[in-house]
């Protein structure tokens, strides 16, 4: 898939699994893509739907940016252009992670989902801070690094891993460390937020607040930031009533 010169959106490259009536979109965090929802996408296509999961410009087969820098190839509102030029709007369900959260809640509005799910979304990523120099050298680690970083993830995780980050434009997350975004001020469609245990994105006071504006918050005991890889079935039970 790509884009027409001049064009704002980019179509990305997706991947989906199961043919339901009802549509679910997925969309990973940042330096990974499609296949961070390697056990996720079957399990709702097991429960009657089709899913739609996609790589951001930038990551996986999708397009990069284009533009003289950084900034110009990944400003924030263009990721959530992508989403809504490539995934049919009104999916049944809307899940983000990470920096998918952040793109979610941009395009949800628009998008429509009946539901939304946001996985230890980055909102408050600036307050927290984000070394795009750190993260860039993430592409130079050995398996066994990854593995110990992630201990609780399968082979498979580990291998898919390994292959993203070779596929991943590390300029993404300089443009980012420049960009900033905040918690959304309201759900424009009921959501969930799910957190990691001890989330550093998503920590207490933003939990609360994010219940006060009223979004549902729950936590996987145990997982860390990549909530649906560390603990999949704790994963899916977080999402209980909601799928």
């Amino acid at each position: 898939m790509g884009r027409q010169e001049g064009d704002i959106a980019v179509e990305l490259h997706t991947r989906e699994w199961g043919g339901g009536e009802r549509t679910a979109v997925l969309v990973h965090g940042i330096t990974f893509d499609h296949r961070a929802w390697r056990r996720v996408g079957p399990a709702l296509a097991g429960r009657g739907y089709r899913v739609v999961a996609v790589d951001l410009r930038g990551h996986g087969a999708s397009p990069r940016g284009t533009g003289a820098g950084p900034l110009e190839r990944y400003p924030l509102a263009a990721y959530a252009e992508d989403l809504l030029e490539t995934v049919p709007a009104g999916p049944e369900l809307a899940i983000g992670h990470s920096l998918g959260g952040i793109v979610l809640a941009d395009a949800v509005a628009r998008l429509a989902p009946a539901r939304a799910v946001y996985v230890d979304p980055s909102w408050r990523f600036r307050q927290w801070g984000l070394d795009p120099t750190a993260w860039a050298a993430r592409q130079r680690a050995p398996r066994e690094q990854v593995a110990a970083a992630n201990p609780r993830w399968e082979a498979a995780d580990v291998d898919v891993r390994l292959d993203t980050l070779t596929r991943w434009d590390a300029d993404t997350a300089v443009a980012l460390a420049a960009q900033g975004s905040d918690l959304p001020a309201a759900p424009a469609v009921p959501s969930l937020v799910v957190r990691a245990d001890g989330s550093t994105v998503v920590r207490a006071g933003d939990a609360e607040e994010l219940r006060a504006r009223g979004f549902a918050v729950r936590t996987v005991p145990g997982a860390g930031h990549n909530v649906h890889q560390d603990d999949h079935e704790g994963f899916l039970a977080a999402l209980d009533g909601w799928l």
